[in-house]
């Protein structure tokens, strides 16, 4: 069985200042295209028979500096939309609401992690559906958060233990099989100096 290469978008002025950047179409910062550019080396070892990438231009340019122009968009690897909290850190949302929890309590007029889900599964169908059509591995292009709720999803747990997996920018984690169990093969790795 093939292994789903899930690969976090650089670093993005968002990203470095903790603010949820869900739909908001901003690039990456100098340092996220050299981190972009440092995966490269490690993912060209790698046989893709598929290259997903999320619509937003974080995880585009993210792709394109790693080497793969010509990976297939893929709408539902796009980020949580996180409503009236775009654009937003966590504390300030915690001023308004305390204790406040992205997996626990959602976003007013965003998505909710049910239907995050839903699209996370649906990236799942299509990589697996592809394991026919070539040899080889899946590389997924995107975001902290869907990238999270997909791996929950793949080990087969609720969307909300996708708080359990921290990612950072430019990380590379792996989900692969373990005899016919769904697991973690690799996780949160950085490979930029």
């Amino acid at each position: 069985m093939r292994e789903l290469w899930l690969i976090r978008h650089g670093e993005t002025e968002w990203s470095r200042s903790l603010r949820h950047t869900g739909l908001t179409d901003i690039p990456l910062t100098a340092a996220g295209r050299a981190e972009a550019v440092a995966l490269g080396p490690c993912l060209q070892a790698r046989r893709f028979a598929l290259v997903l990438v999320s619509p937003l231009q974080r995880a585009r340019e993210t792709c394109r500096l790693a080497g793969y122009e010509n990976a297939l968009v893929d709408p539902d690897l796009r980020e949580w939309d996180y409503g009236d909290y775009e654009g937003r850190t966590t504390p300030e949302i915690q001023a308004e609401r305390p204790a406040w929890s992205l997996w626990t309590d959602g976003v007013p007029n965003g998505e909710t992690a049910s239907q995050v889900a839903a699209r996370a599964e649906r990236v799942i169908a299509r990589a697996l559906a592809s394991q026919g059509e070539a040899e080889g591995d899946v590389a997924l292009f995107s975001h902290a958060h869907i990238l999270r709720v997909l791996t929950a999803r793949w080990l087969g747990l609720p969307p909300e233990d996708g708080r359990l997996f921290a990612l950072g920018t430019a990380a590379v984690s792996t989900l692969g099989y373990e005899h016919q169990t769904p697991v973690i093969t690799r996780w949160n790795l950085s490979l930029s100096a």
